[in-house]
């Protein structure tokens, strides 16, 4: 089974500005600071990973499909960041 690639960081970030806010509005809005949010862009952050992808109406695992499955076996790698607090 083979996985999707992950979304560029530009597109998640115009997903974002098409829904009419920001990268740092919606980390404020989540009660982080400005810049946090961002974090999720380049590694591996569950919780701010589910943030974004809440933001833009999707589920992490379709924005961040490497982080979720394996990309030879198509298995999973980890637990969705829906299911973190």
């Amino acid at each position: 089974m083979a996985v999707s690639k992950d979304w560029h960081t530009a597109d998640i970030i115009a997903a974002i500005r098409k829904k009419g806010t920001t990268m740092a509005a919606v980390s404020r809005d989540a009660g982080l600071s400005s810049s946090t949010l961002s974090n999720a862009l380049a590694r591996p952050w569950p919780k701010g990973e589910m943030i974004i992808a809440k933001t833009i109406g999707i589920e992490a695992k379709e924005i961040w499909p490497s982080r979720y499955f394996d990309g030879k076996t198509g298995e999973k790698n980890r637990q969705k960041a829906e299911s973190l607090n």
